[in-house]
């Protein structure tokens, strides 16, 4: 008897299951899947795994080679280490600086691009030119802008009579942070210029006529009608700037290597020198392990804390 049931729920299942296939084939979710497995296949691999293999040696001494299991020894020293929580400190006035100047900048420019002038289009290509340079090169290119002796800002200022004698602009704690700073302003704002400018498009050129027919003038029009019409592109433009910014370590690397003394050391960047060793220094990996997800739940707690204010916002407005 129990042979006859089974048979019979396999002459039921296989009709229905054909006919399940034949109604999402007739959707295109057949083809949906297909277009959708080589960006999650590669999201599996390139992301997924990858985050779950550093789980295995939170607990190791590893360095690329050998393990050696410690137990909770990592996670004592992350507590002792005050290198890191000085780089996180570090991370922090890092990215409220920039986000500080390189938000209002795009949104100035972005304004000013906007506008129906000659040369306009010209102008967003050049401001958005050293997005797609690479960062190591742009970085490279700014040392030298910097140094101390044969710097070119160096020369400018000594030929205009603001300064008297050169100043080490990425050797000093004093200017160094703002170096930093310059560089990532400067390589990151025609990004969020063309962000703005597309929010812009999208507000109706009505809108501005029935203000300027009101007698509105710019500043006016601006913070009655831009800002506020901008407000959804604008907190998607904060998390992006406040995710990157906590995350940027590579022009710092080149330009500083996270001195003078620690001034610009900032979390990525001593996570990266501890997995590939620096002055001549074994790798740690397995500690730089449960320093990378420390890293991590800190940018997703910030990130969380914005997103919870932006909603709450929203709520007032």
């Amino acid at each position: 008897m129990s042979k006859d049931k089974d048979g019979e729920k396999k002459q039921i299942t296989k009709p229905i299951l054909k006919e399940k296939w034949k109604k999402a084939k007739a959707r295109g979710d057949i083809a949906s899947f297909w277009m959708l497995f080589p960006a999650v296949f590669m999201l599996i691999v390139v992301s997924i795994y990858p985050f779950i293999w550093i789980f295995r040696y939170v607990c190791y001494d590893y360095n690329g080679i050998t393990s050696y299991y410690t137990g909770t020894h990592n996670f004592t020293r992350m507590l002792a280490d005050t290198k890191f929580w000085l780089s996180v400190g570090h991370t922090f006035e890092y990215a409220a600086l920039k986000i500080l100047f390189i938000v209002p900048f795009a949104l100035i420019l972005a304004v000013l691009m906007n506008q129906k002038i000659k040369g306009s289009g010209l102008f967003r290509g050049i401001y958005f030119m050293p997005t797609i340079i690479s960062t190591a090169i742009s970085s490279l290119v700014f040392t030298f802008i910097f140094a101390a002796y044969n710097g070119v800002l160096n020369a400018v200022l000594r030929s205009m009579g603001i300064i008297e004698k050169n100043i080490n602009w990425i050797g000093d704690k004093n200017t160094a942070m703002w170096a930093v700073l310059i560089v990532a302003v400067w390589g990151g704002f025609g990004n969020y210029m063309i962000y703005f400018i597309s929010g812009m498009s999208s507000i109706p050129e009505d809108v501005y006529e029935s203000a300027k027919i009101d007698g509105a003038n710019g500043l006016q029009t601006f913070f009655r009608i831009t800002l506020p019409m901008l407000s959804p592109m604008l907190k998607v433009i904060l998390m992006l700037a406040i995710t990157s910014a906590f995350k940027d370590y590579d022009s710092i690397l080149v330009l500083t290597q996270g001195g003078p003394n620690n001034r610009t050391q900032v979390m990525f960047l001593y996570i990266y020198q501890l997995i590939f060793g620096t002055a001549g220094t074994t790798p740690q990996i397995g500690y730089a392990t449960v320093l990378s997800l420390t890293a991590s739940l800190i940018v997703g707690i910030v990130t969380a804390v914005y997103l919870f204010f932006a909603r709450k916002l929203d709520d007032v407005i």
